[in-house]
């Protein structure tokens, strides 16, 4: 089992940035591939960024490529979501999820765990 707990969103004016913290208990997760999802008021959950075990593959949704940054600390057992020119679209509240299999995927179906998310508001 894994327990996944997020930390450091808040309200920042747009074009701000924030760091969201993953750190993961129990079981160790160094093969699991992470993501980072979001989901806004009224709408499905969504892919935002993803990273395998060894940071080698990394992915990103289109709408944050280029501002957000995904990174991990194995030794740690964070991961870790840089977000720069935050704008109001990605207001949301923002969860961390595991997956068993050291394979990056958008797909939220296919990731096992999940903390229990952090909010972000960004405010024009």
């Amino acid at each position: 089992q894994v327990l996944l707990v997020e930390s450091g969103g808040g309200l920042v004016q747009a074009g701000g940035s924030l760091r969201l913290s993953c750190a993961a208990s129990g079981r160790t997760y160094g093969t699991y591939a992470m993501g980072w999802f979001r989901q806004a008021p009224g709408k499905e959950r969504e892919f935002v960024a993803a990273i395998n075990w060894s940071g080698s593959r990394i992915i990103y949704a289109d709408s944050v490529k280029g501002r957000f940054t995904i990174s991990r600390d194995n030794a740690q057992n964070t991961v870790a979501l840089q977000m720069n020119s935050l704008e109001p679209e990605d207001t949301a509240v923002y969860y961390c999820a595991g997956r068993p299999l050291p394979i990056v995927t958008r797909d939220a179906h296919e990731y096992r765990y999940w903390g229990q998310g952090t909010q972000v508001t960004v405010s024009s």
